[in-house]
Formats: structure tokens, C-alpha cells, sequence
């Protein structure tokens, strides 16, 4: 075997799926100058007892998409590598007992069906057809993937592996990474085996994805679950069906219950994720081992005593048959059990490509986006969902990360409804007032960890979690969101709005700097403006408020959730001898919107401040004694401040205002009537309406364009775009007879019986009374007065396109009152 490379351009430490898979896609793109290194063999982590299902289905637009690109991939892999696999297409049912799990499933059939995949859903007797053996008795349907399978977890890494390989790219087995240094802008990787410098280093490292994380200074967000899976010896019925239909069952899924249940060979194999469940290496009595390659953990039947029955009953035939063995091994959770592919948060030159869940299903196309972050420095899909830095320093806290593991794994195939919080891992972030909201009834939700008021409840509304596991739009929030929206029109508002991102610009260039990163125009002293940041591909990255307090100091201000995210983005293109610096101040400072006609009225009453400075104006003041920047903005479209303020200040601040607003018919909002308000208003939300799926010019963002700048990031692209024709534009949509459900994101658009589009996000306009959606739509559809038809979980309504204007308040009147 031939000894460790001293160079390479890339390092991938790990090898299971998804580390070959990166080593392979890596070698497609060119860059076949890259070495694996694998503490023991290949497969030895996770990969080597994973069960193999290959499913295409999630809820997720971009998860899908990777899991679909697997599938693909994978069909062609033997072939292509020339090496044999057991990959088995056999299709799957995932069955519905309920209404709502059958909504899922048409919301799904529509993200599939746009991604060109064939999913339906079936009925009853088509069950029954295509499953024999099953009992369909409390069955409202299920949804039928024909791409849906399993394949050799070892197999499928083997050829991957192979195939890098024999593109000249190299692995080292046996070679445990023992640590990590920098030097002269190299990463130095140390092994067992030497000292390799290198490029780019990537950790593929699975359920050992935390402890190399520590090497680079990295706290990675994970834990690590116990999974089992029961296989089962032959059962002759099966064998003898199998035999005469020369094929396997489909691979059968009763999501509602919460496990799989897959014929192997011609037994059986059950794969249940229990409510019951068990973290490993979770506390200090229970540490990680030096090395658990190739190892399980005890078997731990009885958590499984209830799957097992009810598997039974569903498939009787299961019940004839014995127990052959039980696999029980560590898989990785991250917070919120999706993947870790992008960049290393805070560390240059790094990426991670770790804690899969899923990592057979999803390493095809995880090896594809990771190979794209490594080499174009962007990806084709939107891949925020997967996102390293969509999670910030307080989600590594072990109690948190164990909590969300453990919540996500029992609730593995809970439906995603839109108003339901999930509770464990809450109260990490407090606004210095949320006791002050929680007694006046404010319900919560997580954003980046801040708890922030969603809805403010009244005596004897229902507050119970049951009452938000549903997708329609009338629940206990909706009379009290319409509320909020009408006191927000008709005299005003307040929204407690903690963990805003902000980031000081600050020193000479600054200013100079910035503008070859965005669109438009950065703004003058004294205003405030809203700037665009484009990729190479002319893609949105982001939007950011910049406050211009002078010519040298800027302050930028981002979603919550976008806080590491954008501070990198920013980070990584300042040229390193830059006389500005870059500094986040997220934690310093506290933010609550007041809005509405009598914000003027209140404001006067408890400052001193020049509040006829019109709008896209600031300045400062003073409230109850305490400092506070005053922003003449309003993202709920009504005359309105954001009100800025130290942290500390947060709470008398507020009380003064609201003492003063007594008079004034102020009253609490939440986040449920700020979207609403936003809505009405066509204002967009960061990765809903603002994504790389879109430029900047299909996102009708091309007033934030300033073409005769000398140059811009994505000037090129969206020139060469401009002149070829927008494929498709921003819109907005108002929904004629709805029925009970708003459209969610990625709700598929019709015209003349084809797809032409998809929404972006939707939801009720209280001030208009309609349902609005927002999407993007084929170019020659844009037109005000389309009519179209939107999908919204399976059913197809009347929707009509809108004039390229606010549906509330058109011409911004009251927002420059």
C-alpha cells in the first residue's frame, strides 16, 4: 500500500458514504488532487450497519432534491464504476391514517411531481394491490414512490470509492487523523502515518464528526442516537409471492406509527424510531470510545415491544415469522436532524460534510453539493437547510444537542405543520422583557434561539400544542392574529423583536468596499437603506438593512438566522489588509417595532426626537432616560420606527411606550400578524421569497440594481441575463376560494394543465381579507390579471397575478405618512 501523499489539495477525513462520495464527485469536477484518510477501514462508522433505504420523500425542496440526485445516481453507479451492487428499486408506501398525513402527501406529490419524479398517491385498494399482506381497515391512503428502494451500504461506498479512484484520487485507510494546525495559509493535517499539508480540509467524520471538529476550535452541533432495526428469518408466503411475482414488496413505511418495514431477501426487516428512545455518549459515565469501529451496542428489544406489535397487526404474516438478529448501532443527530454540508463556520478553507441521519439516502447528493462548495464556492440548489451556519454557538450545548437529537428521532415522521413549536431545547435566547409579554399572553417560538412572541393569547383560547397539528388556516391564533393586524392599521403596535443580526462596518473604505458587494447604492449619513447581495451567478445570498451613521461607520442589520451565515459571507471578501473592520454587535442590542397611524402620536409623548424626518431616515434620542436609535422604517407597512436600543434599556423602554400608548390603542403583536403584514405589502423573507434558487432579477428586485456602478458582485451574470430574457418573475398572487389552507412554500402553479411556477411563501391578509401567495412565475405568465391556478395540498384553486405594487397600501401613503 502505498505510503502517506505529503500534499494534497483537499483532505476529506472519514470514509463512509458520504466521505467517498465527496472524494468522488471531487474527482468529476477536476480536482482529483484529493486524499481520503479513514481511521480504520471504509465503512467502519455508521455506514457499515445502516439499513440502506434509499427514499426520495421529504418536505424539505432541497432535501429532496439531494435525495432525488442519489436515486439517479446510484441507478448508474455499477455500471459507471464497473463495480456490482445490490441497489433494489422496488418503491415504497407510506401510509396515512389521517387527513392531515394524506395533505403532507399531496404537498409532497407537488414538490416531487415539479422535480420530475413520478410519486402518487393510492388508494386503499391500490394498497392492498400492490401490498397483499397488509391490513388496510384504518387507512386513508398512502403515498407511492416508484423510486424508493435499498441498496448494500457497503457496496454502494466501495464504488464510489472505486470510482475516485480510478480517477486518480487517493485513500488511505487505517490512518487516524490525530489533530489539525495552520500554517502560511495551508492546513497541516496530523496522522498516525505523518503530516500532510493541504488546501482544504473536510470533515466526513459521521458520529466522530465532534471530536475532529474540536481540532479545528469548531464545536459541532450533534449527538448520537441508539438505532435498531429487527431482521427477521424467512417467511414462506413471502418467499412463495416474491417467487411468483418475480420481484420484492414495496418497502413499506406507516409513518404515523413511526417506522419502516422493508422485506429482506424474503424475511423481513423493521426499522422503528421509538418515542422511547436512547442517546449514547451523552453524559460523562457514558464517553465515546477511542474506537467503535465495526462495533454495536446491546440489544435493547423492549423499547421496540410497541412497534413490534402494531407492525404485526398491520402486517400479520410478520408474526409467523422468528427473530434473526438485532441491529442496534450509533447513528448522529444534529439539532434539527438534517445534515451538516457548507462551510466551517469561523474557520477558512474548512468544510463539514457530516452527522447524516440519513446518510445512504442523502450521500449521492451530499457528495455532489459538497464537491460544489469545494470548488465554485456556491451550489446549485439552495441548500440553506443543510447549512453549517444556520446553527450559532448556543445549539453545540450538549443538554440542548441531546434534547433536539432525542425529540427529532421519536417524532422522526411527525408532520411539519406550520404553527406548531416543537418544545424541547426552549429558553436558550430571552428577550429582557419576555416575562413582561408572556404575561400578556404571548405565545412563542424559537428564531435562532430568541424566543420571540408568535401570538398573544386571551382567557379561555386554546393554548394547548394539540390545537397547531393542523395546516388549516382557522385555529385558536387566527381570530387574535386578525386582531393585531387591525390594531397595527388602525392605531398601533408593538412587536418585541430580540436577536436581530447586526454588524458594525466601520473605517476608511468601508463604504467603498461595500458597494462592490451589493446591487444598488449604499445610503447616505443619516439614512438607511436596503441592499442586495448577489453571487458570481447573479443568485440573491442575502438582504441586509445598512443604518449609515457616517461616512466611515455603518451598522448592517440581517435575519436572526442569518447571523453567522452573512457575518461570513462578509468576512471572507474583505481583502485582508483591509483599514475597515467587520464587528458583530448581535448581542449587544435589542430592537421592537412600533407601527402604526398613532406611532407618531406615542413616540412624541415619551421623546424628544424630530419625528417629521421622513421615511429611510434615523437618529437618536431619548426614552425613559435610556439612549435609543429611532429607524423610520416598517416592515408591517404602516407608519412606523424600529426602535433600537441596548439591551440593558430593553425593558424600561418598552414600558414607556406602552405607558404612553394606553391612550392610543397600542397593543402587542406577534410573528404571525408581522407576516401577515408583510404579505399584504409583497415584502420578502430570507430564504422563503429571497434564496439562490433565484437572481436578483428574477426575484423583481431590479430597482435595488444600479447598472451604471462601475462594477458589483454579479454584475456580469445579471447583465448577460437581463439581455437573454428573465425565465421567470417574481409575483403576487391573490387566492379566489381558498378553501381552509393558505398556500405553503413550493405549492405548485398551473397554466393550461402545466407546471409554470411555484410560491415562495403565502398566507392570510387580514387588512384586505384574502389569501395572498407569493411565488415565482414563467416570465410570459407575469402579467397582472393571469389567471393561474395554485396547488395547495392537492387541490387546484383560482388565483389571479397582481400588479407589481403592495395590495395594502399601494403607493406607500401611509407608510411615508
Amino acid at each position: 500500500m502505498a505510503g502517506l501523499p505529503s500534499t494534497a489539495r483537499v483532505v476529506i477525513i472519514g470514509g463512509g458514504a458520504v466521505g467517498t462520495s465527496a472524494l468522488y464527485h471531487l474527482a468529476k469536477a477536476g480536482w482529483t488532487d484529493c486524499v481520503l484518510l479513514e481511521k480504520n477501514e471504509l465503512t467502519s462508522g455508521s455506514t457499515w450497519h445502516a439499513a440502506g433505504n434509499v427514499p426520495t420523500f421529504s418536505s424539505s425542496w432541497s432535501l429532496m432534491n439531494m435525495q432525488r440526485y442519489s436515486t439517479e445516481l446510484y441507478r448508474g453507479l455499477a455500471e459507471a464504476v464497473d463495480y456490482p451492487m445490490n441497489y433494489h428499486v422496488t418503491g415504497s408506501l407510506r401510509l396515512a391514517h389521517t387527513k392531515e398525513r394524506m395533505q403532507e402527501f399531496q404537498r409532497a406529490k407537488g414538490m416531487g411531481r415539479y422535480q420530475g419524479m413520478d410519486i402518487d398517491i393510492v388508494g386503499v385498494d391500490e394498497i392492498k394491490r400492490r401490498y397483499p399482506f397488509i391490513e388496510t381497515h384504518d387507512l386513508k391512503g398512502a403515498l407511492y414512490d416508484p423510486s424508493d428502494g435499498d441498496i448494500d451500504p457497503a457496496q454502494l461506498t466501495q464504488a464510489l470509492a472505486k470510482g475516485a479512484r480510478d480517477m486518480g484520487a487517493r485513500i488511505i485507510r487505517f490512518c487516524p487523523v490525530t489533530g489539525v494546525r495552520r500554517e502560511n495559509d495551508e492546513w497541516v493535517v496530523e496522522t498516525a502515518q505523518g503530516e500532510i499539508r493541504c488546501e482544504i480540509v473536510v470533515n466526513a467524520a459521521g458520529y466522530r464528526a465532534a471530536e475532529v471538529g474540536k481540532m479545528f476550535g469548531r464545536e459541532v452541533p450533534m449527538m448520537v442516537m441508539s438505532h435498531q432495526y429487527i431482521l427477521f428469518e424467512e417467511i414462506p408466503e413471502l418467499a412463495a409471492w416474491s417467487r411468483e411475482q418475480g420481484k420484492k414488496l414495496p418497502l413499506l413505511r406507516d409513518v404515523d406509527t413511526s417506522y419502516y418495514l422493508r422485506q429482506e431477501k424474503n424475511g423481513m426487516n423493521l426499522g422503528p424510531y421509538e418515542r422511547n428512545c436512547r442517546a449514547h455518549w451523552a453524559t460523562h459515565n457514558d464517553p465515546m470510545p477511542d474506537d467503535f469501529s465495526f462495533q454495536l451496542f446491546p440489544d435493547d428489544l423492549d423499547r421496540l415491544e410497541h412497534y413490534l406489535a402494531d407492525a404485526v397487526a398491520r402486517v400479520p404474516i410478520l408474526g409467523t415469522a422468528g427473530l434473526s438478529k438485532i441491529i442496534n448501532g450509533p447513528i448522529p443527530y444534529t439539532p434539527d436532524g438534517n445534515p451538516l454540508i457548507g462551510p466551517m463556520p469561523g474557520v477558512p478553507n474548512a468544510f463539514e460534510a457530516c452527522v447524516f441521519t440519513f446518510g445512504i439516502a442523502q450521500g449521492g447528493g451530499a457528495g455532489k453539493v459538497l464537491a460544489e462548495w469545494v470548488t465554485q464556492g456556491q451550489t446549485e440548489w439552495d441548500m440553506w437547510s443543510c447549512d453549517p451556519r444556520r446553527f450559532t454557538s448556543f445549539a453545540a450545548a450538549p443538554d440542548y444537542c441531546v434534547a433536539k437529537g432525542m425529540e427529532i428521532y421519536g417524532n422522526e415522521y411527525a408532520i411539519q405543520f406550520p404553527r406548531h413549536a416543537w418544545p424541547e431545547g426552549r429558553d436558550r435566547k430571552l428577550s429582557p422583557i419576555h416575562d413582561r409579554i408572556k404575561a400578556l399572553g404571548a405565545r412563542f417560538d424559537a428564531y435562532n434561539g430568541w424566543e420571540r412572541a408568535t401570538w398573544y393569547a386571551k382567557d379561555g383560547d386554546d393554548i394547548s400544542e394539540e390545537a397547531t397539528l393542523t395546516f388549516r388556516r382557522e385555529g385558536p391564533w387566527q381570530h387574535r392574529v386578525r386582531e393585531e393586524c387591525l390594531a397595527v392599521r388602525d392605531a398601533a403596535g408593538i412587536l418585541d423583536l430580540p436577536g436581530f443580526s447586526r454588524f458594525n462596518l466601520d473605517g476608511p473604505g468601508a463604504a467603498e468596499w461595500l458597494s462592490l458587494q451589493v446591487t444598488g447604492l449604499v445610503p447616505k449619513p443619516g439614512r438607511i437603506g436596503l441592499v442586495y447581495f448577489a453571487d458570481d451567478k447573479g443568485r440573491i445570498v442575502t438582504e441586509m438593512s445598512v443604518v449609515r451613521h457616517d461616512e466611515n461607520l455603518m451598522t448592517l442589520i440581517t435575519a436572526a438566522v442569518a447571523q453567522w451565515h452573512d457575518f461570513e459571507w462578509l468576512k471572507s471578501r474583505m481583502p485582508k489588509d483591509a483599514p475597515f473592520k467587520l464587528i458583530d454587535r448581535t448581542e449587544e442590542f435589542a430592537t421592537q417595532i412600533l407601527a402604526g397611524p398613532n406611532s407618531r402620536k406615542i413616540l412624541a409623548d415619551v421623546c424628544d426626537a424630530d419625528l417629521t424626518l421622513p421615511w429611510l431616515t434615523h437618529q437618536e434620542t431619548k426614552i425613559a432616560g435610556r439612549w435609543a436609535k429611532l429607524v423610520r422604517v416598517s416592515f408591517a407597512g404602516e407608519l412606523g420606527w424600529e426602535i433600537h436600543t441596548r439591551v440593558d434599556d430593553t425593558a424600561a423602554i418598552f414600558d414607556g411606550i406602552c405607558a404612553a400608548g394606553q391612550q392610543n390603542g397600542l397593543k402587542p403583536f406577534g410573528m404571525y400578524a408581522l407576516d401577515s403584514l408583510r404579505l399584504e405589502k409583497g415584502y420578502r423573507t430570507w430564504k422563503c421569497d429571497l434564496s439562490t434558487d433565484y437572481s436578483i432579477l428574477q426575484g423583481g428586485l431590479e430597482r435595488f440594481v444600479k447598472w451604471d456602478k462601475p462594477d458589483f458582485r454579479g454584475k456580469a451574470a445579471l447583465q448577460n441575463e437581463k439581455q437573454q430574457g428573465v425565465k421567470k418573475r417574481f409575483v403576487t398572487l391573490v387566492v379566489e376560494n381558498p378553501g381552509d389552507c393558505d398556500a405553503p412554500s413550493v405549492s405548485t402553479l398551473w397554466h393550461d394543465g402545466k407546471i409554470v411556477g411555484e410560491t415562495t411563501s403565502g398566507g392570510w391578509g387580514h387588512r384586505i381579507d384574502k389569501s395572498i401567495a407569493l411565488g415565482m412565475l414563467r416570465a410570459d405568465l407575469a402579467e397582472p390579471g393571469t389567471a393561474i391556478e395554485v396547488e395547495i395540498f392537492g387541490d387546484r384553486f383560482q388565483a389571479v397575478v397582481q400588479k407589481d405594487e403592495p395590495l395594502w397600501d399601494p403607493k406607500n401613503e401611509r407608510l411615508r405618512a
